[in-house]
């Protein structure tokens, strides 16, 4: 596929509607202000019906493996009630997709999801109105079977949408009063229909970014230094010059890269100078006083929740610290982005999460009008949160602009990815908390945490390379992250509560990770749940439903613990079950988990042999994606929690390699199941990252439940217990 396919569009029936609340959306086409509700939009984008019987639906999120294709297509399908067949769709194109802005916070279905419901339902209304003039037949007698409008009691009277249409839009502005199918009626939401894109993955058809190539393209790497805040002091130019396949050596700053022919040139070039440059390098503090200094060093705190007295004295106190470290995105594949810079403006091909904020970025990176900047968006190998995507991106710009008329392609390195991305930050969450008779008097959270989201979102000076090059844009982090104490907040009844976030400006680059500080306050407050239960000498279980009211709460619980026989569970020698629960930032999908562990005393170990969780993500829409979303959280998860912790020292990142950053292997997984309870009348609710937190903490409290023994300081490792 050249670029010219690549980047056409075709279609004629466009609908507009609202994808996200508070946040400006333009279209290319017709000139509509997307902003506030959805009865201000105008019928003119997003949603098109071709005079070819087909259907294009354009969404600004994107596609990172949770699988909105298929399941944004099945909502559009269902309310237009035509063939899933028909319907084709384009994600993150600044030049004819919506301003989404990030594809993140499991968001998609919620947002954009429910936007195209919104807008295939007012397409629908507005052409069965159509049909009941031109066949002469009152509205309510007409039904839709797939495009076609057929009146019942006379069967040779029809007429499709593409013959009403005759190549024309529609005009107007969408109500919101547009009636929606009754979930009774429902024929494909709900269902199990197999993703399209798994087979073209499966069989290593081209798919991701690092897949994509042009004609014309030209290779580049760019050479990091060894450490942050490194400045370069020189090169070999010249005998990199001389090297097969070199078409230029860019230097701005301390931002350094090179251009080949071909990818092996460029990489034979990259070893070549990352060997024999100098540069003056800077010096990481120690890696372990890193949770003394978040407690000596925060910056601001804010008291995020308080209610009731807890100063009052308690009979029973416990307290407790635990700690995550920096964790990875873990990507398979490196970054990747491609470029090409012309005199009619500037093309960038990327799997950022968001690519008008990018776009923004990009035209401060290297002033340029915004409207001379098309960033389109590919499906990249591997990421939940916001990796190197963005960077790599932006230094692609950075060389396509010193070689104008080439589509420059920049793949990062594996030792780029793992030291350079911005990893999930850090935390330190000291509990404290009393029973009275029985049930929770009082909890009293305190976490540490550096920011989780320095998404570049316009500022050029957010951007890796806008650090290196001259002059040097230095972002600065500052304030306590909303993302820092998410799901901090106990759903749990208590007399007393106070939770304070203390911001903390560590020695490493952070960002948003899947499900941000969920993850460890999360793992935090169900495993001192735990240990409040074990104090009161109760039943993790009872101990836990006693203290909710939310019905929906109650029933995952109740199922997770049904399907593994809980309260039957044997007490088996060196074998433990434990349980954790949590509604995703206290307003998404509800996700309760068992973990069973298994212990080797003889070899000092001990396995995670089962994972078992029930969700309740309201009206499920594909119920095979939200088995995989959440059987891929767990796994994903367990990782971290088992494995996985960023090592660095003076000299910079030590976690360079995947023998130095291990994450977990096929032979580590455990068997996994996952219970789904659909709710068709209930609205949606994001479920791609509910089960980080929860399993964290399961595993924890099934080791627990095994050993005796509480670790409480992120990765779960078999020598930090007592043989």
């Amino acid at each position: 596929m050249n670029r010219k396919e690549f980047i056409s569009a075709t279609g004629q029936l466009i609908i507009g509607f609202h994808l996200l609340p508070f946040f400006r959306c333009t279209p290319s086409k017709g000139g509509a202000k997307i902003a506030g509700a959805i009865d201000s939009n105008n019928i003119d984008a997003w949603l098109k019906l071709s005079d070819e019987g087909k259907v294009t639906l354009l969404t600004g999120k994107m596609e990172l493996g949770q699988g909105i294709r298929i399941a944004l297509k099945q909502i559009a399908a269902e309310e237009l009630d035509v063939d899933l067949s028909r319907i084709h769709i384009i994600i993150a194109d600044t030049e004819r997709t919506p301003d989404e802005r990030y594809t993140a916070g499991s968001a998609s279905i919620e947002n954009s999801g429910m936007s195209i419901r919104q807008a295939a339902a007012e397409a629908r209304y507005r052409l069965i109105r159509m049909a009941a003039e031109k066949l002469r037949s009152p509205f309510t007698s007409l039904i839709v079977n797939d495009g076609l409008v057929l009146d019942p009691s006379q069967p040779d009277k029809s007429i499709s949408y593409w013959e009403l249409l005759k190549g024309q839009a529609i005009q107007g502005t969408i109500s919101g009063d547009a009636p929606l199918k009754n979930p009774k009626d429902y024929r494909l939401i709900g269902t199990s229909v197999p993703r399209d894109d798994i087979r073209t993955m499966v069989t290593g058809t081209s798919y991701y970014i690092q897949d994509l190539r042009f004609p014309d393209m030209l290779h580049a790497r760019v050479v990091r230094p060894p450490s942050y805040d490194a400045k370069l002091l020189s090169f070999p130019e010249k005998e990199v010059a001389k090297m097969d396949g070199i078409r230029k050596i860019i230097r701005n700053g301390d931002f350094l890269a090179v251009v080949a022919q071909e990818e092996y040139h460029a990489i034979r070039a990259w070893e070549y100078l990352r060997s024999f440059s100098k540069w003056k390098t800077g010096v990481l503090p120690s890696q372990q006083i890193l949770f003394e200094d978040m407690v000596h060093r925060s910056k601001e705190v804010k008291v995020v929740e308080a209610k009731g007295d807890i100063n009052k004295p308690n009979l029973t106190t416990i307290e407790a610290t635990y700690t995550r470290p920096y964790h990875m995105h873990g990507s398979i594949g490196p970054s990747c982005a491609l470029a090409r810079w012309s005199s009619k403006g500037l093309t960038v091909w990327t799997h950022s999460q968001g690519v008008y904020p990018l776009r923004k970025s990009l035209s401060d990176l290297v002033d340029l009008p915004e409207e001379s900047i098309h960033v389109i968006g590919v499906p990249g190998s591997g990421c939940y949160g916001h990796n190197g995507a963005d960077d790599v991106a932006a230094d692609a710009v950075l060389i396509s602009q010193a070689l104008p008329d080439c589509t420059i392609r920049l793949q990062w390195m594996r030792e780029d990815e793992h030291c350079w991305e911005p990893y999930g930050s850090a935390m330190r969450i000291h509990l404290n908390g009393s029973l009275h008779e029985g049930k929770i008097s009082y909890l009293e959270t305190h976490l540490w945490s550096d920011t989780h989201s320095v998404r570049p979102g316009g500022q050029a000076s957010l951007l890796l390379a806008a650090q290196y090059i001259h002059p040097k844009r230095q972002a600065e982090k500052n304030g306590v992250s909303g993302g820092a104490y998410r799901n901090a907040i106990p759903l749990y009844n208590t007399d007393s509560l106070k939770v304070t976030a203390h911001a903390f400006q560590g020695p490493l680059r952070t960002s948003a990770l899947r499900s941000l500080g969920a993850y460890a306050n999360i793992f935090a407050l169900e495993s001192f749940i735990d240990e409040l239960a074990s104090r009161g000498k109760q039943d993790p279980a009872s101990f836990r439903l006693k203290h909710l009211n939310d019905a929906r709460a109650i029933a995952v619980i109740k199922a997770v613990c049904n399907k593994v026989n809980w309260s039957q569970r044997k007490e088996r020698k060196d074998y433990g079950f434990g349980l954790a629960f949590a509604q995703y930032k206290n307003h998404a999908a509800y996700f309760a988990v068992i973990a069973e562990v298994a212990v080797d005393r003889s070899r000092k170990t001990f396995k995670l042999t089962k994972l078992t969780g029930a969700i309740d993500a309201g009206q499920t829409i594909n119920t095979d994606g939200l088995k995989n979303q959440t059987e891929g959280g767990m796994i994903q998860s367990a990782s971290w929690t088992l494995f996985e912790e960023v090592k660095y020292s003076a000299d910079g990142i030590q976690s360079d390699t995947w023998e130095s950053y291990p994450i977990m292997r096929f032979s580590d997984v455990p068997e996994t199941e996952v219970i789904v309870i659909d709710r068709p009348e209930e609205k949606p609710m994001g479920a791609g990252e509910a089960a980080q937190g929860p399993t964290a903490a399961a595993i924890a409290n099934a080791l627990f439940a095994a050993t005796g023994q509480r670790l409480r300081n992120l990765p779960l490792r078999a020598n930090k217990l007592q043989w």
